[in-house]
């Protein structure tokens, strides 16, 4: 392994802005699960949880699968890892806000 290698942070990068891409589509999806109808029926994957257990389900997925390309395109990479972790608080405090039910009944002017 080569000294650039070694030092090659593109895969952590990737793990912790996936995170904050995972937690706003936790976000986004919670919300569009209580304002559109349709939306909460597609998300109904268990009865007993309602939209929620396709909420969280395909959160996990986009995760999962943003983790795993992002891991792929910058796994020789060096990032300045500023601009990542603060992409990352903004997407986790916004989904955060989004799964907020007080904020949540604000933006669909309830």
């Amino acid at each position: 392994m080569s000294d650039e290698e070694a030092f090659c942070n593109g895969p952590g990068a990737a793990a912790v802005l996936a995170a904050g891409i995972g937690g706003l589509a936790l976000g986004l999806l919670a919300l569009a699960g209580d304002a559109f109808p349709a939306v909460a029926g597609a998300l109904n994957v268990w009865k007993p949880t309602g939209p929620l257990s396709g909420v969280t389900g395909a959160a996990i997925v986009i995760w999962l699968a943003t983790w795993l390309v992002l891991g792929a395109a910058w796994r020789r990479r060096k990032l300045s890892m500023g601009p990542v972790a603060g992409a990352t608080a903004v997407m986790m405090i916004a989904g955060l806000l989004l799964t907020f039910p007080p904020f949540m009944d604000f933006l669909q002017g309830k």
